[in-house]
């Protein structure tokens, strides 16, 4: 089955920018960018993310303020931050043996990194796409077949409308034809409180603004996510 996905892989996989480097500190970028953010508005953010910090130490370099204007419009912001800790220690330390060590980095990151960039083919990151297709075809695949895996899933294996028709897993899929239940849909960004974080975010990094003419719970939040400071004299900044 492992052979027939990764045969389908080379005529149909998708041609993405990480996927033409081995860079430890590229394949970061894109994995924490790709963090609940579609493939399609992930591409350009990080072609230009790279164009400007294009190094570990130059991201490191950084200051925290230029690292979040950079992040505005990819959402959950506080993933910026952590992945501007992330290259601090990197800088300072080098890569460390465990990967989740890094700020912002858990198993399927560290996963990642190990396959994607440190070549080591034996570990398989487990993202909803592969749990997804390991589940429906009973069949247990190797890190050999992750970005096989992972195109299969975004493209052909889907949640709810599957294209068993074009599958080239469908002939031995016990599966086949089957649909998951829908998922419970992530709360209206409209009129909710991450719209107004968002808001307010958006607002300071544009210039420094007085606390008064603000939304204070909003502040208070993005105080509490260390994404904005409140000077001694009310005004809130960027860190």
């Amino acid at each position: 089955m492992e052979a027939e996905l990764i045969a389908w892989y080379g005529r149909a996989k998708r041609d993405l920018p990480w996927r033409h480097t081995h860079d430890p500190y590229a394949i970061l970028v894109s994995e924490v960018m790709l963090q609940q953010t579609q493939v399609d508005r992930v591409v350009p953010r990080y072609l230009a993310w790279l164009q400007r910090w294009p190094t570990v130490e130059a991201l490191a370099n950084a200051t925290a303020a230029d690292v979040i204007r950079a992040w505005q419009g990819l959402g959950y912001n506080r993933r910026a931050l952590a992945l501007h800790h992330a290259a601090q220690a990197v800088a300072q330390d080098g890569w460390p043996d465990t990967l989740t060590a890094l700020p912002g980095v858990g198993p399927y990151t560290a996963a990642a990194l190990r396959n994607f960039a440190f070549g080591d083919v034996d570990i398989l990151p487990h993202d909803v796409n592969v749990d997804r297709i390991e589940r429906r075809t009973g069949h247990g695949f190797t890190g050999a077949a992750a970005q096989a895996l992972m195109d299969l899933g975004a493209t052909v294996c889907l949640a709810r409308i599957p294209r068993c028709d074009v599958c080239p897993l469908a002939a031995a899929c016990p599966s086949k034809g089957t649909r998951d239940t829908a998922a419970r849909k992530q709360s209206r960004f409209e009129g909710s409180f991450r719209q107004r974080r968002a808001a307010t975010l958006r607002l300071v990094s544009v210039a420094d603004t007085p606390g008064e003419s603000l939304d204070r719970e909003a502040v208070e939040a993005l105080v509490t996510d260390g994404l904005v400071i409140v000077l001694p004299n009310g005004t809130v900044a960027l860190p």
